[in-house]
């Protein structure tokens, strides 16, 4: 991948164009410039924030992507869920990912996605393994980590567990690259 421009960086007052509705919200940033720590708070401030971890680890930089650790930690501060894929993960924690790298973030609920072996959900203080459901192998996989996230916010807004929203979030993810191969994509 390579990136060859980096986008509007948002603004704590981009904040002020969501409802007084919104309870929930999800940002998935591409580079680790898109949402400063001041920015998330805005968004965060009176409302759950749920956070894609590539933009974590991705340096926003012209060029080749460059994955590394150098984020603002107080990135997470207002994060109560963060989703990260294994690589991700790797990179965040400096090597494995295990409960304890989970709990250092600070974050209350830690989603490792694992492909088609499924994630591993960290939320008070436990680790969960959810596998996947059923794993669907040979077909594009392109968007499964959006869907994931999507599905277990609306789960999570349904007054779902962490654990009971990740398996939700797993099925869907199922069927929709079930609903590929059959495709033919």
């Amino acid at each position: 991948m390579t990136v060859t421009a980096a986008g509007a960086t948002w603004q704590p007052a981009d904040a002020a164009a969501l409802e007084s509705s919104v309870e929930w919200i999800h940002v998935a940033p591409i580079l680790r410039s898109d949402f400063p720590a001041d920015a998330l708070a805005a968004l965060a401030d009176g409302r759950t924030l749920s956070l894609d971890g590539q933009g974590l680890v991705r340096a926003p930089t012209l060029g080749p992507l460059t994955l590394d650790a150098d984020f603002d930690p107080a990135v997470l501060s207002h994060v109560t869920v963060l989703k990260l894929a294994e690589e991700e993960a790797h990179v965040v924690a400096g090597g494995p990912f295990d409960r304890a790298s989970a709990l250092a973030l600070g974050v209350p609920e830690v989603l490792l996605t694992l492909g088609s072996h499924g994630a591993v959900v960290f939320a008070a203080g436990v680790e969960t393994f959810v596998p996947a459901s059923p794993p669907v192998l040979g077909v594009q996989t392109t968007g499964a980590g959006d869907v994931f996230m999507v599905a277990y916010v609306v789960a999570r807004c349904d007054g779902r567990d962490p654990v009971a929203a990740a398996r939700s979030a797993s099925r869907l993810v199922a069927e929709m690259l079930d609903d590929r191969k059959r495709a033919g994509q």
